[in-house]
């Protein structure tokens, strides 16, 4: 299958966004420069074209900036597409997408969750593997004690604080009084 992709800027700077038919299979924050997004995009899927979007990714590609802008929005009906994803970052994906903007979950919640304690480390390489960030929104599962932990999209965590912080999630934003 083909797969397409474009570039589209942001309040994060300029992001890009790569489909299929069956839907959406990357999501790439900034790099920093619309050249990186672009190389970073074109490494993570070979052979992909650039080319205006369909009207389903458009749909998507919109709402993502709109989330970006404040405009919070779970996006969890955007249809993706996990070909070639593992059954257990698969499985991880759905729990992170579940995750409601200003809340999180630790890796090892995450972990319980899908019956596996002990398990967080798997967790967090499956979400460091993440091709669909926002869109599946690991950026809110955080390390024991709710420390940041690790992401690998865009600037790394000053990115994943800077997401939260726009999703209000406490801690991250809002000063929380009790």
């Amino acid at each position: 299958m083909t797969t397409g992709f474009c570039l589209f800027d942001t309040a994060l700077g300029t992001c890009a966004i790569a489909w299929r038919a069956a839907g959406i299979v990357g999501v790439q924050l900034s790099e920093g420069s619309p050249e990186a997004t672009r190389a970073r995009v074109e490494r993570c899927f070979p052979g992909a074209v650039e080319h205006s979007p369909p009207t389903p990714v458009q749909q998507a590609l919109d709402a993502i900036r709109e989330h970006l802008g404040g405009a919070l929005d779970d996006l969890r009906w955007i249809d993706l597409d996990f070909e070639g994803v593992p059954e257990f970052d698969c499985n991880v994906y759905e729990i992170a997408r579940a995750i409601d903007p200003g809340d999180t979950l630790t890796y090892g919640e995450v972990a319980a969750a899908l019956g596996k304690p002990g398990a967080a480390q798997a967790v967090g390489q499956a979400l460091g593997r993440n091709p669909l960030p926002i869109v599946v929104p690991c950026h809110r599962v955080l390390a024991a004690g709710n420390k940041v932990g690790g992401f690998s999209a865009g600037s790394g965590t000053l990115t994943k604080r800077e997401l939260l912080a726009l999703e209000h999630a406490p801690g991250f934003d809002d000063p929380v009084l009790f």
